[in-house]
């Protein structure tokens, strides 16, 4: 993980984020959305479908699906290979986590070792038959500034994005379903006000954000709110404690779509953190998210109700729902 970019101090995280450029600009997400509608729409048909036979798993059949999808065909990915990489995701974010065990780390080392290899032939494939997709994109922009490094690098940043626009956005679509649910009465408001789908995707990523714990190591002597913190010294900073912080959210235990969220800072949200690694990826998963609760309401689907508590991964830092099992009323 330390060669990923959120791992990287300036001047690496410098020269890594200049060559790599905005790959989420809003051209680059006008192009995408057409997939991304695509996808969503062919994944809750099938929740539909399934839905006639009884009660279907929201996880399984839509929120796991759109963020590989998207990402995958971005990359130019083969859809084949999207269940192994979904399945990798899985096992190697357990090394991110606060007190894993041994098997855990176990497991997330063979995950990782796998997704190396995967990403250097991926890369290689792409250094012998450029294209026009990111990765052959990145490849260009290393070879044009520092000749002979692209391997290494561009495999760590192709790696770095598909772990961390799976789990989140995975998370991000399941959880904004599940709380609208719970919400009833909420749910039917976005129905009439589809204006507030923004705020309501703001709320979710406050409410319970994909990532519940950011760790950072100071590098120099550091005071924060009166606690000195020496250099060298590693901190937790609880991101899932923060945002349920009454000095800054009136009533935080309350879901609220008509919060009104700017996404940033202290005003806002940490759910995509903060600084030179605010998350690359937030405008995508966004997108996705936009583009889901959009086609609910145009659907009309509001006799769903969550028929069995959500299952969820034993973590800390990274939020997972494993199941959802929702039914038609």
């Amino acid at each position: 993980m330390s060669e990923t970019l959120p791992l990287k101090n300036p001047p690496e995280h410098t020269r890594m984020r200049r060559l790599l450029g905005n790959p989420f600009n809003p051209g680059a997400l006008t192009s995408m959305r057409p997939s991304i509608e695509r996808v969503v729409e062919r994944q809750l048909d099938a929740f539909t479908n399934a839905l006639k036979e009884g009660p279907a798993d929201f996880t399984e059949l839509v929120s796991e699906e759109i963020p590989v999808f998207a990402i995958g065909e971005w990359m130019g990915i083969p859809p084949s290979d999207y269940p192994l990489l979904r399945s990798l995701t899985h096992d190697q974010v357990f090394t991110q986590e606060l007190f894993p065990t041994a098997s855990e780390i176990a497991i997330s080392d063979t995950a990782t070792a796998r997704l190396r290899s995967y990403f250097s032939d991926l890369v290689s494939e792409r250094q012998r038959e450029p294209g026009t997709d990111p990765v052959s994109t990145w490849i260009r922009n290393w070879d044009a500034v520092e000749p002979g490094e692209a391997t290494d690098a561009v495999r760590s940043l192709a790696l770095f994005m598909v772990l961390a626009a799976l789990e989140t956005s995975s998370h991000l679509l399941a959880n904004v379903v599940r709380l609208l649910l719970e919400h009833p009465e909420q749910y039917l408001e976005l129905q009439e006000r589809a204006d507030l789908v923004p705020d309501a995707i703001e709320e979710t990523l406050r409410f319970d954000a994909p990532i519940h714990m950011i760790t950072r190591v100071a590098v120099t002597p550091t005071e924060v709110s009166g606690v000195l913190v020496n250099a060298g010294e590693m901190v937790h900073l609880m991101v899932g404690s923060a945002h349920h912080d009454p000095q800054h959210y009136e009533e935080p235990a309350r879901f609220d779509i008509r919060r009104r969220l700017d996404g940033r800072g202290t005003i806002g949200h940490l759910g995509f953190g903060a600084g030179i690694h605010y998350c690359l990826g937030n405008a995508l998963a966004r997108l996705e998210a936009e583009v889901l609760l959009n086609a609910l309401i145009s659907r009309r689907m509001t006799s769903l109700r969550i028929h069995t508590p959500p299952a969820w991964a034993p973590r800390v830092v990274f939020r997972r729902m494993t199941s959802l099992i929702v039914a038609a009323v």
